[in-house]
């Protein structure tokens, strides 16, 4: 199969929609077939990350200021995170796909709707939208969503009546090594004690909500030989002000940038200090506890849900990271609290996700022909 993605990072949208296409674009490669990638030219697209992995990509360019004006007239909430019309995007990704002939298009965007897929539906086999929100008509074969808490129901009058709907953590789509790392993780949290923490606040971090996680640390009667671990994009806005404040503090502290090794990292810490956006199921999947800090309204919904299950401490407003972050540490560190999050975490999701996805892509294009 042929596959194409249309999905953007930038510093307003963050990278996590790219990223999760990248885990599926990378299962498909594994698997044996082919993908491109269409993106607009955001600040912070990307575009490196994807030509490094071999894939070839084709770079929108953002209108001009005149032009986005009509997009943010559009009614839908996060029409100004395409940089462009809605009609001009679909016909620069029509442009760009027309010659391609592909079997799949992939679209991870949330100002893309039904009225999108429709005109690009002229060009492509078929189309899977993958969305969190549930909150707008899409025109595709197959929609995930793969939140804790969401029921298909969920989108009933949202898509097509014969859409196959792939909703759950179990469609979680992570990188192979955090499946790979699972036993090794959980096995030594058999006995937790709180001695290395993971802070990691999304790829941009554009608020600077690690600077306050650290003030609020350092605040803190956490003992002297705790090891923070933070870890942040090359894009974060804030990174250079976050490695001056980490120098300053009285723990063992690392600043790493762009790493490659998240599931180890994952995997050696007892409790993590996190976004609640798409990393959340790589945590679940190794059994890391997690305070989460809710970034954004799309993040409300997950955050709660994992909070409900018992995997995860929230924090629902960034601006009250300082006053609320301590007391929050001492819940964690309750007796056997963290061994109670780790075991409701790990039973969220193995990891295998992506697997199951393009299980499902493979068997449908099968009986499509």
């Amino acid at each position: 199969m042929l596959v194409a993605f249309r999905a953007d990072a930038s510093v307003q949208i963050g990278t996590g929609h790219l990223m999760r296409c990248l885990t599926l674009a990378d299962e498909l490669t594994r698997q044996g077939h082919e993908c491109q990638f269409i993106c607009r030219e955001h600040r912070g697209h990307l575009g490196e990350l994807i030509a490094s992995k071999g894939y070839e990509l084709t770079l929108l360019p953002v209108a001009s200021s005149a032009v986005r004006e009509l997009s943010v007239k559009d009614t839908n909430t996060y029409a100004d995170w395409l940089g462009a019309p809605w009609q001009e995007d679909a016909a620069q990704t029509v442009e760009a796909l027309a010659p391609l002939k592909a079997d799949w298009l992939v679209v991870d965007h949330y100002a893309l709707n039904a009225r999108w897929e429709q005109q690009l539906a002229k060009v492509v086999g078929q189309i899977m939208v993958i969305d969190d929100l549930a909150d707008r008509n899409h025109e595709c074969a197959v929609l995930l969503d793969q939140n804790l808490g969401r029921k298909p129901s969920d989108y009933d009058g949202r898509v097509p009546e014969d859409c196959q709907r792939l909703i759950g953590s179990e469609y979680a789509l992570l990188r192979p090594e955090f499946a790979a790392q699972r036993e090794c993780s959980l096995k030594r949290r058999a006995q937790p004690e709180l001695k290395r923490i993971l802070i990691s606040l999304g790829g941009v971090d554009r608020t600077n909500v690690t600077g306050q996680v650290l003030e609020a640390l350092a605040a803190t009667e956490l003992p002297k030989d705790t090891h923070l671990d933070i870890v942040m994009g090359a894009a974060a806005p804030y990174l250079e002000e976050v490695r001056q404040q980490a120098a300053r503090l009285p723990f063992k502290t690392t600043v790493s940038v762009n790493v490659s090794d998240m599931a180890e990292r994952m995997s050696l810490a007892d409790l993590s200090i996190g976004a609640a956006g798409g990393t959340s199921w790589e945590r679940c999947c190794l059994g890391l506890p997690a305070v989460l800090v809710v970034q954004a309204e799309n993040q409300f919904a997950g955050a709660r849900a994992l909070e409900a299950s018992g995997a995860a401490l929230t924090i629902t407003d960034p601006k009250t990271v300082q006053a609320a972050l301590p007391s929050e540490l001492a819940k964690a560190g309750e007796l056997d609290c963290l061994q109670r999050m780790s075991n409701a975490a790990a039973g969220i999701t193995d990891g295998k996700g992506a697997a199951g996805v393009v299980q499902s892509m493979v068997s449908f294009t099968g009986r499509a022909q």
